[in-house]
């Protein structure tokens, strides 16, 4: 990823933490020697180092992506930038954004138990602590056939880039102005940038 100095993200747990929160992501692989792409949630175990995620059985992209060096693109909030707000007319649009790769080696969860291990661990984080759904409360031979839709995916992490182009080149001023019109705005991309932007 292209990444200049004044725009790359050092501090290792706000990464992980961006991976975290922003856990949809886009896969990208070659089959038959073409670039292939799936999105999908990948949850970071930050223990074994490792992205895990599951593909729909149906999905060729599976099929031979064991081994292969991959990459995991997480878009986190992103908005437009106009430069009505730096008060300048020599200025340019721009787009500011938070964006992680990580790149590994791919592997393929082959042991049922573990699939479903994972499937459990996917549910919990994204279904409301309040609500009454999990996977151990469905019938075991629909789970069963359930988990036999899917492939498990291991992706074990070899390297992480991450960049947030909060508009760091320009002067203090410019960027308070920013912030302030990306805070009335309607869209909940803007009012995040915003966020980042002041926690900067």
């Amino acid at each position: 990823m292209y990444i200049p100095k004044h725009f790359q993200m050092k501090d290792e747990q706000l990464i992980l933490n961006f991976i975290e929160e922003n856990s949809f992501a886009t896969l990208f692989s070659t089959v038959s020697g073409s670039p292939y792409a799936t999105h999908l949630p990948l949850l970071l175990d930050r223990d074994e180092n490792v992205l895990v995620g599951h593909f729909a059985r149906a999905n060729s992209q599976w099929k031979d992506i064991e081994n292969q060096e991959v990459l995991a693109v997480f878009l986190g909030p992103h908005t437009y930038v106009t430069p009505v707000w730096y008060d300048t007319d020599l200025a340019v649009p721009t787009w500011n954004y938070v964006a992680a790769h990580v790149y590994g080696k791919a592997e393929l969860i082959k042991n049922q138990d573990e699939l479903m291990e994972h499937l459990h661990v996917l549910v919990d984080k994204y279904e409301d602590k309040n609500s009454p759904y999990r996977l151990n409360v469905l019938d075991s031979k629909f789970a069963e056939g359930l988990s036999k839709g899917v492939v498990g995916l291991k992706i074990n992490i070899e390297k992480i880039e991450a960049k947030a182009k909060l508009s760091q080149n320009k002067s203090k001023e410019i960027q308070e102005r920013i912030i302030e019109h990306l805070e009335q705005s309607t869209s909940e991309n803007s009012r995040k940038i915003a966020e980042w932007m002041r926690g900067n």
